[in-house]
């Protein structure tokens, strides 16, 4: 609640005292406080309100709202009043009753300008533009300001964008928009800059580019000073989609005499010059070449220029500006793809790249400036350019371990940037295992010489040889990988616990220790790594993945659950901030960031990334809680889950995720590729399908059996059940269907880079049999129903379907379990590998078990009602056959079976607990490393099996419940 100013009227006074507890957050005391001032004064709707405020933010929303909606019927008109029930709908997330408060309120006081902008922003939130359109206008006639008049045309031209029909924007919103402001630019009336770019947003979303540079280039053009270049930057962008190649160039050349560094101009003016060739363009004889001035149509021109512009900085003694350099190499590169022979005016690359080197290495940009145009080196000069480089990295006398250091920063910079490109030229990928061993001495020893110049950093600062440590930690992951001896992994995690040590906000470290801590299976360390990131606003979206792939998949439930929050939270929190981010964008006249806004909003809101983690985290919590703390029925109403609806946007769906957010200097045959990335969406967006496809069918059997556990099966049939169990059949046929895809991507074996995207659980799931398992567990249930329609006299031959089913099902989990026995920690001649598959299987028996144990659940339902009624009819009869049908009779040996699988599961989890717990004792073998190096390694492995204790005990605990939950389904 907003600090509330100098108190005018009596009623502030009293409601004060309540203000100030909200704001405190003591909302009880705010309700007390409430109820004592309506006491005397029953007619304070403003207090009344507070209380609701209270009683929102206790939990208590019903009452919160039958409160609120008491004041609203009354239409109040107070301005406390109106700001206490907007706060309170906000924070009930029902935006759209503020606009029905403001429209009763304006209709109370006509000329209130202060409400009729509170409603204009009130449709806003909910993106009612042809209303806020509408209130714009009215807002312009009671106060004519200018800001409300191009409120309204700002709100034209989102009905333009929200538009379904694109006819509809061109013809008819987009035009009445420009119409609305020319009549403005015909009175004089345009005053500020926000209004000039408005127009320009018209005029471009209208195709109108030349009417746009007219605007531009003429007087209202002169009102855009807000940015630098803006008016130039525009100009540009109208040439380029006109195709006025002349007037591009000579805007880029003139940009460019002005400042050679800005290096957003060259790619322009390299682009026009080669669409001149292609046009055969040539100046008129007489006069300029084009209204923005020279123009230059020919290769030998435009390398004269780029070598003036290199001449102008190899004169200067200090601070050479690197775009005329970077300029040189980008136009030989554009020339090579053309295949012109000009190419060779400029100079041989290898020269060019030295001499920038030589300039600029000592700078962290060189590595990246360098590496775009590595390509123009042809294989054989890799080492010769190299050796190049080191000739112009000065360093010290060699030391007692054969190496030589540099004597400053700048020298450890050169020396660290020639290490980035001889790793990005595959030089260190060739060598074998021994020099990648040494190559690794020699990193460390650099590492470890260049802490002594950040003895005096402060702690959020990082240290100027961070980049060794990654880098040995790098070369460490190639040998792991090629070699698979796991020792080369401690020592990786070893070294990076010790970069940590002394870098501790070094990003690039957490990052890597969070990977090779979940390729080990252990994700109990990643929690901690993830929160030390501190992740800002989109980062949840593009780097969440990281942290949400691997959390149930290594049975770390809670920390599952706290991964999915922290993600779940920053997208719901995204609608709420978008809105406001509008409002403030109208307020101030941002009118060009609005659409960036909407977009923004919809890029997270079709995310790949927030689907998996809204499915995800539905199923975790059935898999913990329904049948547990609650009922599965109860669990999947209390989640609004519903079997028919399918909120996951297939056919737009995005993919935010940051796949290269690790730094790495691999060749480029070693790095992420497009096709890379498309196999990985695909493989996602099928993976994400199969459990969206789960989460609706396990809603559906809950439907089920409601219906079964409260109806007969006349009734039933009569209140929609049939329909039911076709949205059953609906759902089963594309689980089928899905699987059948699965099949053919796990077919490929796609092996990702280690620091490309993480495989799905997929290729897991379907090899464990867990998901053909679940699928038939999901299609016993229609047997089931069948059952229950039938009644079990005419059933004989869809009883024993159904009891082989329960026997099938038993064998599968049988299987399943057997691809989790072994041990997770192994220990050979004091070397420690780690079996994180096992685990991950283990976790597949276990959501399986839950799914059968629901379905036997709904079987117990069906077949309750059905023993009774036999009962009844063979105590009319007299009857003394005491044998059960053949499905009681399966249904009880399906029961002792998950009995004991459940049984022998459990002892396995304690067998491997008193096997890691025994692990955890005994001591690696870390010969040729250092004290200081053995603590750090130790250390790491200790998180490691801290880490699998901690999942066995979390799946062990589960499996418990879900023991206990057996004893109920007796029939």
């Amino acid at each position: 609640m907003a600090a509330r100013g100098h108190v005018q009227d009596p009623n502030d006074r009293r409601l004060r005292p309540i203000y100030d507890y909200l704001d405190n957050g003591n909302n009880k005391m705010a309700i007390q406080q409430a109820d004592k001032l309506l006491k005397k004064h029953k007619d304070l709707h403003c207090a009344k309100v507070l209380k609701a405020i209270g009683l929102q933010r206790t939990g208590k929303q019903d009452e919160a709202f039958i409160l609120a909606q008491e004041v609203t019927t009354l239409e109040p008109t107070d301005d406390n009043s109106l700001q206490a029930l907007t706060i309170l709908y906000r924070e009930m997330h029902r935006p759209e009753l503020v606009t029905k408060l403001y429209e009763a309120a304006v209709k109370k006081v006509p000329l209130s300008e202060e409400y009729h902008s509170h409603l204009f922003m009130a449709y806003a939130r909910v993106g009612e533009y042809k209303k806020m359109q509408q209130a714009g206008m009215a807002l312009y006639k009671i106060v004519p300001k200018n800001p409300y008049y191009f409120w309204s045309v700002m709100s034209l031209v989102m009905q333009a964008i929200s538009a379904q029909d694109e006819r509809l924007a061109q013809t008819m919103f987009l035009p009445l928009a420009e119409r609305m402001v020319e009549k403005m630019v015909k009175e004089e009336k345009i005053e500020a800059e926000a209004e000039v770019q408005l127009y320009y947003m018209i005029l471009e979303r209208l195709g109108k580019c030349v009417e746009a540079l007219d605007v531009i280039r003429g007087p209202l053009g002169e009102k855009l000073t807000s940015e630098l270049q803006s008016r130039e930057n525009k100009c540009m962008i109208l040439y380029q989609r006109l195709q006025r190649w002349p007037e591009c160039n000579a805007l880029a050349h003139k940009l460019l005499l002005k400042n050679p560094d800005d290096w957003q101009f060259y790619p322009s003016y390299f682009d026009s010059l080669f669409h001149l060739i292609d046009q055969s363009w040539s100046p008129p004889e007489e006069g300029e070449h084009c209204p923005e001035g020279l123009v230059h149509h020919t290769v030998s021109e435009v390398v004269r220029f780029v070598e003036e512009r290199v001449k102008g900085e190899d004169g200067k003694d200090s601070h050479s500006l690197r775009g005329p350099y970077l300029a040189r190499l980008e136009l030989i590169h554009r020339l090579r793809e053309r295949g012109c022979p000009e190419e060779s005016l400029l100079g041989e690359p290898l020269e060019l790249m030295v001499q920038f080197f030589g300039k600029f290495g000592d700078k962290p940009c060189c590595i990246t400036d360098l590496k775009i145009y590595l390509h123009l080196l042809s294989p054989e000069q890799h080492v010769q350019f190299i050796n190049r480089l080191s000739e112009a990295v000065p360093l010290g006398e060699q030391g007692d371990e054969g190496f030589a250091f540099p004597d400053d920063t700048k020298a450890l910079q050169r020396h660290l940037c020639m290490c980035q490109l001889s790793r990005m030229l595959g030089l260190h990928h060739c060598l074998d295992t021994d020099g990648k061993l040494r190559l690794i001495t020699e990193l460390k020893a650099h590492y470890r010489h260049g802490l002594k110049f950040g003895k005096t950093a402060l702690k959020t600062e990082l240290q100027f040889s961070d980049m060794y440590c990654l880098m040995a930690a790098h070369v460490y992951v190639d040998l792991w990988t090629e070699t698979g001896d796991e020792n080369m992994v401690w020592q990786g995690l070893g070294l990076l616990q010790e970069g940590l040590s002394h870098s501790a906000s070094n990003a690039q470290f957490k990052l890597l220790l969070l990977l090779l801590y979940c390729h080990l299976g252990a994700f109990e360390p990643v929690v901690d790594l993830y929160s030390s990131l501190d992740a800002k606003h989109v980062q949840h979206d593009t780097i969440g993945f990281l942290l949400t792939r691997y959390a149930e998949s290594l049975g770390q439930f809670a920390a599952a659950s706290q991964s999915c929050n922290f993600s779940l939270r920053f997208f719901h929190s995204n609608q709420k901030d978008t809105s406001e981010y509008i409002i403030q964008a109208y307020k101030y006249g941002a009118f060009e960031k609005i659409p960036e806004f909407i977009a923004l909003r919809n890029r997270l809101n079709q995310s790949l990334h927030f689907a998996q983690v809204r499915t995800e985290r539905m199923l975790l919590d059935l898999f913990l809680e329904a049948d547990i703390v609650l009922s599965l029925e109860e669990s999947v109403k209390a989640m609004s889950l519903s079997a028919e609806e399918d909120d996951i946007p297939w056919d737009n769906m995005r993919d935010n995720r940051d796949l290269t957010v690790f730094t790495s200097w691999d060749p480029k045959e070693r790095q992420l590729t497009e096709e890379h990335r498309r196999r990985s969406l695909e493989e996602e967006s099928v993976w994400l399908r199969l459990r969206s496809l789960t989460l609706r069918l396990l809603a559906s059997l809950a439907v089920l059996g409601h219906s079964s556990s409260h109806q007969n099966s006349d009734v039933a049939n009569e209140n929609g059940v049939g329909d039911k169990s076709s949205i059953l059949s609906s759902l089963l046929s594309q689980l089928n269907q899905t699987l059948h895809t699965a099949a053919q991507i796990a077919e490929k074996h796609t092996q990702y880079l280690f620091l490309g995207p993480p495989s799905t659980r997929l290729t897991a799931a379907l090899s464990s049999g867990s998901c053909q398992c679940q699928a038939a567990a999901f299609q016993l249930s229609v047997h089931l129903q069948e059952l229950e329609m039938v009644g079990l006299d005419e059933s004989s031959e869809l009883q024993t379907q159904i009891c082989n089913a329960f026997k099938s099902l038993v064998v599968q989990l049988q299987e399943i379990l057997k691809k989790c026995k072994g041990d997770l920690l192994d220990m050979k001649e004091g070397k420690l590998k780690t079996y994180p598959s096992l685990l991950e299987n283990l976790i597949f028996f276990v959501e399986t078990v839950c799914i059968v144990l629901w379905m036997a659940s709904y079987c117990a339902k069906i077949l309750r009602p059905l023993k009774t009624s036999l009962q009844k009819k063979k105590k009319k009869k007299k009857d003394a056959n005491t044998s059960l049908p053949v499905v009681m009779c399966g249904f009880q040996e399906l029961t002792g079976s998950l009995q004991d699988l459940l049984t022998q599961a459990l002892d396995y989890i304690k067998g491997q607990e008193t096997g890691v717990t025994a692990l955890k004792l005994a001591s690696l073998t870390l010969e040729g490393n250092t004290e200081e190096e053995v603590l750090f390694m130790k250390a790491a492995v200790d998180k490691v099996h801290s880490s699998y204790l901690r999942s066995l005990q979390e799946v062990g605990d589960l499996l418990k419940k879900r023991a206990e939950t057996l004893k109920n389904l007796k029939i």
